[in-house]
């Protein structure tokens, strides 16, 4: 373990520049956004971490992963020091997040886009389904950390939430022993999400007549008048422990860094997270160059995607349409600078998918193997269009981050294969064949399937 004293985090206005900047907070304060405006970043000291060379780093997060050394064996907490490394041992809350698997993705790859090299990042595979776990742990640990010593300075964690969000927030705080308070936009999440909360004991409000841009206002009014906590992606604390699923990836391909990385985006935090994530191991020397962001947006809810294809002048939030890719459908984003600035450095490129396109992508691909969320079918439905227009190669090591598991998301992938969706083909759909108790019946469904 690191024992480096001058080892440290702290917030510092986002695009200030960080170092010399007289606006600077430790991580210990209650606090989301500058003075002057615009949302806070972790800045950590990089001039300390340079200080142990890469070969260090890589055999200090190879030597922890996937251990039972509380709280290194975590994905996220193998990365202390890149991640929050003023925090005691004591006051972390995890779950053993992270360490999810790079699923080949060799016969979709080869059958539908002619790829030897793709992958999908399974950040579903986590204690409540969604990759929203990674942030949630290093964002509860702090808060433990700051009622420890002093009570009064938290009463509760809140959120806004589409869903994945209140189920990691409402899990770690139900291990630590904190009050979670959730809002969520009344009918517009899968019964899978809204239960979690209520089974992790949270106070769930389920907000009428609104979505998740309606409830992230009321969060944040909720927040700026009483001690409770907020814990939405604008908070910096949560992209800290998001981003160590870049340096995970790295770390599966042996330090290597793939290509391309496809995103599904909504709030757009995590796009910034994985930039962090992989620009932090370039800058330390354990990678020697940053992959290319896609940004995949669900049509119906593309503020982004309408903002690149301006060349980025004059941003304008939309009006969200339901999408089945309800974690994603933000006409509003909090993080849109921060994805932005992501984008730009690294030549990045954000393209949209129609409903019938992202719900055919992931039944498309789960018939090769998996089991897709409808963020992760949006995400493959951008890659398949840019594989079709020859802008990603077949040549190259692309990787496609999933983001919640697909069992949450059971009640569209039904309705998909039984074609009850309206203006949908559900063109790969594999609906029960219903025969009856006699042999002759069984064997001819079987000859005109295998036919």
């Amino acid at each position: 373990m690191v024992t480096d004293s001058r080892l440290h985090a702290r917030f510092v206005p986002f695009g200030g520049g960080g170092g010399g900047s007289e606006e600077a907070y430790s991580l210990d304060e209650v606090i989301y956004t500058a003075k002057a405006g615009g949302l806070l970043d972790v800045e950590h000291d990089m001039a300390a971490l340079a200080h142990y060379d890469a070969k260090y780093w890589k055999a200090l997060f190879d030597g922890r992963a996937g251990g039972t050394d509380f709280p290194f064996g975590s994905g996220v907490w193998s990365k202390k020091e890149w991640v929050n490394p003023g925090i005691s041992n004591e006051d972390v809350v995890s779950m053993f997040e992270g360490n999810s698997n790079l699923f080949w993705a060799e016969r979709f790859g080869k059958e539908r886009l002619g790829m030897q090299d793709l992958w999908v990042k399974q950040c579903g595979n986590s204690h409540t389904g969604s990759f929203k776990d990674l942030g949630m742990t290093a964002l509860v640990s702090q808060v433990n950390r700051i009622r420890k010593r002093d009570p009064s300075a938290v009463s509760a964690v809140g959120c806004a939430s589409t869903g994945d969000t209140s189920a990691a927030l409402s899990a770690y705080c139900a291990a630590a022993g904190i009050p979670s308070i959730v809002f969520l936009p009344a009918d517009k999440i899968s019964l899978a999400q809204l239960v979690q909360p209520i089974a992790n004991g949270s106070l769930v409000l389920s907000i009428q007549d609104t979505d998740f841009d309606g409830c992230m206002q009321l969060i944040k009014e909720v927040t700026a008048e009483t001690p409770v906590y907020l814990a939405n992606s604008m908070n910096s604390l949560r992209l800290e422990g998001q981003k160590t699923a870049a340096v995970e990836i790295c770390q599966q391909f042996d330090w290597d860094v793939p290509d391309w990385l496809v995103i599904p985006g909504g709030n757009l935090g995590n796009v910034y997270a994985f930039y962090k994530g992989f620009k932090m191991c370039m800058d330390l020397g354990l990678t020697d160059r940053m992959p290319r962001l896609v940004v995949a947006q669900a049509q119906n809810a593309n503020p982004l995607y309408r903002f690149y294809k301006n060349g980025y002048e004059n941003f304008e939030s939309v009006k969200a349409a339901t999408t089945f890719a309800s974690a994603i459908q933000i006409g509003d984003p909090v993080s849109i600078d921060r994805a932005v600035l992501a984008l730009k450095a690294t030549d990045g490129i954000v393209e949209e998918a129609t409903e019938e396109e992202l719900m055919d992508a992931a039944a498309q691909a789960d018939q090769t193997g998996m089991f897709n969320c409808p963020h992760t079918g949006v995400a493959l439905a951008a890659l398949i269009k840019l594989r079709d227009q020859d802008v990603i190669s077949k040549s190259d090591r692309v990787v496609v981050v999933s983001t919640a598991h697909g069992l949450k998301f059971t009640q569209s992938k039904t309705a998909y294969h039984s074609g009850e969706i309206e203006k949908l083909s559900s063109t790969y759909k594999n609906p029960p064949v219903v025969v009856k108790e006699n042999f002759g019946s069984v064997m001819d469904a079987i000859r005109d399937r295998l036919v």
